[in-house]
């Protein structure tokens, strides 16, 4: 059973930094995609960034670009979204993402992922 648990979230000012953890666990190797999305309330849930199994394929949402940075560390069945200059229009509940495959096609559509964690909250304050 494959599961993901995101941490990291919390409230912060504009301008404000924050990192974001996945921890993966049931997968006996790092052959996955990982990706970050976030929905906000109303709203449809958006593609965030995205990374493949050995990081050699890395994607950014052109809205986070310059601020977003997504990283994995497969050792530690860890990945992490860090977060710099962040906006109100952040907010949101940030979800964590892991696909069946490790180079997944179309790494920013919903339906290559089927493994998804609880999400964590994270707030900006204007």
């Amino acid at each position: 059973q494959v599961q993901l648990v995101e941490s990291g979230g919390g409230l912060v000012q504009t301008g404000g930094s924050l990192r974001l953890s996945c921890a993966v666990s049931g997968r006996t190797t790092s052959n996955y995609g990982m990706a970050w999305f976030r929905q906000a309330p109303g709203k449809e849930r958006e593609f965030v960034a995205a990374i493949n199994w050995n990081g050699g394929y890395i994607d950014h949402a052109d809205s986070v670009k310059g601020r977003v940075t997504i990283s994995r560390d497969n050792a530690k069945s860890t990945g992490n979204l860090q977060m710099n200059s962040l906006k109100p229009e952040d907010t949101s509940v940030y979800y964590c993402a892991a696909s069946r495959w490790g180079n997944p096609e179309n790494p920013g559509l919903l339906f290559e992922y089927n493994y998804w964690g609880q999400g964590t909250q994270v707030t900006v304050s204007s």
